[in-house]
């Protein structure tokens, strides 16, 4: 007798690496029991995968919860990741949740749902993190043009306001040999682009002896792989070997982005970043000498405890002076159980507010001027699988937006084009010159 499926959403908040294990730990459910559906379709099933990097992650995480139980009050509803890890209890008050799983836990979902049917009391799994906690493979299928490969996890940096380390455990990642695997898995399925991904990549290797050059060296030569993109890599931890590698290998993209977080020497001492400002300075003039127009970008942090009008500003001139292409500006949210939770010196959120928008539009102005400098480039372009406003659009090989009249026959293809002006969308309008 045929049963009738059962449909499941998976709704993802947070980072690139969120997204990866979400997609794994949608494969780990049968086609043959289940339907996978949008986030926006009512379900039977619900799989809610948190972040918990911000007091503003961990709302967005309460109201999305909330609104997939009021949109299907009979659903099965499991809150998984980093704010379940951290916050479980909070979240097992919410009316409605019937699962609770930490960052381990979640990719054993089928150990703990059961029949999926309502529960009248949420069960909550979320085990302390030890040092020795495995590492979880995982890797984006289907979801998008390009593969998430997550290649590290956890972190030891103790830096002062963050909880990462709480949610995701100590830094480690698997052998090269398995993530080769992985990657030749993914060809196999005929996407052209991997991004890696992981809570500090840089790190990569510590673990196993081995290194995260060494891993490039070994990934480059997948075959069906025309593109590796870094998501993001500490600046101690940005090689020499490494930028000369993206210059010497065209799969290896001039995209860096390298989290920053002030431009004051005192500010990162109080944040305990392993890195001062001149090392930010001496890497991205390496970039620039080995590739003139690679992407660069750089995440910030505003009104950090202790910062005064003299440091913003010195962030400020710093920043203007500095080769970035885009910023990520984040308003500083305390955290619970952080060192910086018991810092003086808060700084009020109007004024954390108001340093956000002022970095903000130097990020609008940044990249507009890279844009411009790009006008009449060639550039690989691997375009994505949906239409947009009658456009198809993609990323160049240094992370520009451009957009191209939709061709079906483009989707996920990497093409070379001639980047020829700024549409009013604000994406890069090209000229197709290899042929189709």
């Amino acid at each position: 007798m045929n049963r009738e499926k059962k449909k499941v959403a998976f709704h993802t908040l947070g980072c690139k690496l969120n997204f990866a294990e979400t997609s794994t730990i949608s494969r780990s459910f049968p086609p043959d029991r289940f339907e996978r559906v949008a986030a926006s379709a009512k379900a039977d099933i619900y799989i809610i995968n948190t972040c918990s990097v911000t007091d503003a992650a961990d709302k967005k995480c309460r109201q999305a919860i909330k609104k997939f139980i009021h949109r299907s009050p009979d659903a099965f509803i499991a809150v998984v990741g980093c704010y379940a890890q951290l916050k479980p209890r909070e979240i097992s008050k919410i009316p409605g949740v019937d699962l609770v799983l930490g960052t381990n836990e979640k990719f054993n979902l089928a150990e703990y749902t059961g029949t999926y049917r309502k529960k009248g009391k949420p069960e909550v799994h979320s085990c302390e993190l030890i040092f020795s906690d495995s590492f979880n493979q995982a890797y984006s299928m289907g979801d998008r043009t390009r593969s998430f490969l997550k290649v590290q996890d956890g972190c030891d940096y103790g830096c002062s306001y963050c909880t990462i380390p709480f949610a995701r455990g100590n830094s480690r990642n698997p052998g090269i040999a398995t993530l080769i695997s992985e990657a030749e898995d993914i060809a196999a399925r005929g996407i052209k682009e991997i991004v890696l991904t992981g809570v500090n990549i840089g790190d990569f290797g510590k673990s196993t002896g081995e290194s995260l050059t060494g891993l490039m060296k070994e990934l480059v030569k997948v075959d069906g792989i025309e593109r590796y993109r870094i998501s993001s890599i500490e600046p101690n931890l940005l090689t020499d070997e490494l930028i000369a590698m993206a210059a010497s290998n065209n799969k290896i993209l001039p995209h860096f982005h390298i989290p920053l977080q002030s431009g004051s020497n005192r500010i990162l001492g109080l944040m305990r970043r392993r890195y001062t400002r001149e090392v930010f300075v001496s890497r991205t003039a390496m970039i620039k000498e080995k590739l003139p127009l690679a992407g660069i970008g750089a995440d910030v942090i505003t009104g950090f405890p202790g910062e005064t009008d003299e440091d913003f500003a010195d962030t400020l001139s710093f920043l203007e002076n500095m080769p970035v292409t885009y910023l990520h500006v984040f308003t500083y949210s305390e955290r619970p159980g952080t060192v910086a939770e018991k810092m003086t010196g808060k700084v009020p959120h109007g004024i954390k507010e108001s340093r956000s928008r002022i970095l903000s539009a130097l990020s609008d102005r940044k990249n507009l001027e890279f844009y411009r400098n790009n006008v009449g480039k060639k550039s690989e372009v691997l375009f994505e699988n949906t239409k947009t406003e009658g456009m198809i659009t993609g990323f160049t090989s240094n992370y520009i937006r451009v957009e191209h009249p939709w061709q079906p026959a483009m989707k996920g293809k990497v093409k070379t084009v001639m980047l020829k002006e700024i549409g009013q969308s604000g994406r890069m309008i090209t000229e197709i010159i290899d042929e189709l």
